[in-house]
């Protein structure tokens, strides 16, 4: 198994799907990396020889923003958003969408699990009761 840029890529996997296991590298770039390198895509990645997997990362290095770079710009510009106080900022501080979308009854993937306001269960709502009786 071998590492570009700090990650294990998948020996059984073909080289365009192999390398889209690093963060920043999809499908499209994958096919403007692997004609750079001159590969074909449809091989597998344990077929490639040391040189080879070591001209995929200086090209992968030089060319394209990946992984540990990319996550910290990222965070960087997100971070910055905050700070100045834009709306993107202030729905990214409240971890609300922030591209425009409905909030009212979808957004569950980053609002978080739906939670029940108001209601108690039986049993607490007799436990209540009975608490509130004595006093």
């Amino acid at each position: 198994m071998a590492r570009i840029s700090g990650v294990d890529l998948p020996n059984e996997k073909r080289l365009d799907i192999a390398l889209t296991y690093l963060y920043g590298v999809g499908r499209v770039n994958v096919l403007g990396i692997l004609n750079k390198a001159g590969l074909d895509r449809t091989r597998k990645f344990k077929s490639l020889t040391d040189d080879e997997v070591s001209k995929l990362t200086k090209i992968i290095e030089k060319e394209t923003m990946v992984e540990g770079d990319l996550r910290r710009s990222v965070g960087d510009s997100i971070k910055r958003l905050i700070d100045i106080k834009s709306y993107r900022g202030i729905r990214h501080a409240r971890r609300l969408p922030s591209r425009g979308q409905r909030t009212r009854t979808n957004a569950r993937t980053k609002r978080g699990k739906r939670m029940t306001v108001g209601a108690l269960k039986k049993e607490d709502r007799a436990k209540t009761e009975t608490a509130a009786a004595t006093k």
